[in-house]
């Protein structure tokens, strides 16, 4: 072999390799990557289905919330879709040996990991389920797992996986593969749900996979970030459209402007992302609130609207001039007349952030009706349940931050980079679960993490064996 065709062959493994751990889509740190997040849109209902839909969501709140109690570094980015007009937002994972992709609802109101296994069939109407036995690193637990969200509930046992997301990697990350659901639980492709809250609550006691990161030191600055796009009543969106950014380990500076507001979580609780609502102004007028704990709201990327105890809704409406209480399937919302801008302002002790009038009008109440229904909705509360649940009907309109140390929950303006996302469509963003892999395991008697990125040490092992071997 002469030392032109070595320095060939060597130019050949670069392209090959920069292929494999090419940059993703999107604006990252010289650190890491990113998770695109993704959008798909909201089919067409009648006036029965919406009802129906929002029954389901209100009730899926209800559920989801009355169902559970108080119970070395780098960055990270992934791209969303948005599914069902701004309904839900997902990203993608990669389980297994060989890593199998899987999109899952990226949910900050819950602590599990599960994805939908190959058994599942029907039930489970995700794209191309788990199947443990095709991965050579999966470990059964023989432990059994079940949780109820509003809409249903997934069952099925516990196991250890490795898990990558957005560059980085958990060797043996504990998760639940569900083998049966609720009908229609999933919706094609979502294929599992990502808790994103904290440890105590999750019903597999399994430390999440962000709080795994940064308690072992994995990410450059504590914290994981969100962008969400609009795409509410936009008659052109696609089935499937680009839902925004969420990053581990660095907030996107090009994503938003001024500083970030932190607020501590209340007497430091760490279970839920809690925020204390501190004043609520509609139509620039304050409406009463209880102090202390009778406040407190989760801050929730899994749920759709908002929800909140019921004389604090019909406070808000109050304001409204020709609002009017839903009856039926539309219990606990209000109707008012669509041609009202309602102007909604929410503090957590900070600042005053502002929702669009176009996320507070949840849809109309029928297809020639000027009367809309609005995003806000009643539920009741109990012991150990927030009063309040801010979901993406107010998410859409801030950056959001979620700081691991000091426990915390910052919002900041968007900027226009990130303003001009909302009804633009795209492609879908592609997986980013795989290059520059910050790799740990979770047992005690493991190595000091590293990051690596296996494809390049490939390519450098694979040119000095060359190398010696023409030597």
């Amino acid at each position: 072999m002469t030392l032109l065709s070595l320095a060939i062959s060597f130019l050949v493994l670069l392209s090959i390799i920069s292929e494999v751990v090419g940059a993703p889509q999107g604006d990252t740190s010289s650190a890491g990557q990113f998770i695109p997040l993704t959008r798909r849109a909201q089919p067409s209902r009648n006036v029965s289905e919406w009802a129906e839909y929002a029954k389901n969501l209100r009730d899926a709140t209800i559920a989801k919330y009355s169902s559970q109690r108080g119970q070395k570094r780098g960055t990270g980015e992934n791209l969303m879709v948005n599914q069902g007009l701004d309904a839900s937002f997902y990203g993608t994972l990669a389980v297994g040996t060989p890593p199998y992709p899987f999109d899952v609802v990226l949910d900050t109101g819950s602590s599990d990991m599960w994805v939908a296994s190959s058994t599942c069939q029907s039930m489970c109407a995700g794209t191309g389920n788990f199947d443990s036995a095709k991965s050579s690193t999966f470990k059964n637990m023989n432990k059994g797992f079940s949780v109820t969200y509003g809409k249903g509930y997934a069952a099925g046992t516990l196991g250890q996986d490795v898990v990558q997301m957005a560059g980085f990697t958990i060797s043996d990350q504990v998760f639940a593969v569900v083998t049966t659901t609720a009908t229609n639980f999933l919706q094609n492709p979502i294929t599992g749900i990502f808790g994103l809250a904290w440890q105590s609550l999750a019903t597999s006691g399994a430390m999440p996979f962000w709080q795994a990161l940064a308690s072992n030191g994995q990410w450059s600055q504590p914290l994981m970030a969100f962008q969400l796009t609009r795409f509410l009543n936009d008659s052109q969106a696609g089935e499937l459209e680009p839902g925004g950014s969420f990053t581990m380990g660095y907030a996107n500076e090009s994503l938003y402007t001024g500083t970030i507001d932190y607020r501590g979580l209340p007497n430091g609780q760490a279970s839920y992302w809690l925020q204390q609502v501190t004043s609520i102004t509609v139509q620039g007028k304050s409406i009463s609130l209880p102090s202390g704990s009778a406040s407190y709201a989760a801050i929730d990327t899994g749920t759709t609207l908002v929800a909140g105890p019921a004389a604090g809704i019909a406070a808000i409406y109050a304001q409204i001039p020709g609002s009017q209480p839903g009856t039926g399937s539309w219990e606990g919302f209000y109707s008012y007349p669509c041609n009202t801008a309602v102007a909604v302002e929410i503090s957590f002790g900070g600042p005053d952030w502002s929702i669009s009038p176009s996320d507070f009008a949840f849809t109309s109440t029928g297809p020639t009706s000027k009367e809309c229904y609005g995003a806000f909705y009643a539920m009741p509360t109990s012991g150990g349940t927030p009063s309040w649940i801010i979901g993406d009907t107010f998410l859409k309109n801030v950056y959001s931050v979620f700081r691991y140390n000091p426990p915390s929950v910052g919002f900041a303006a968007l900027s226009e980079i990130a303003l001009a996302m909302n009804g633009k469509a795209g492609g879908i963003p592609s997986a980013t679960f795989g290059a520059n892999s910050a790799k740990f395991t979770l047992e005690p008697s493991a190595a000091p993490p590293t990051r690596t990125s296996s494809a390049v040490a490939f390519v450098i092992s694979a040119f000095f064996a060359t190398l010696v071997s023409f030597v």
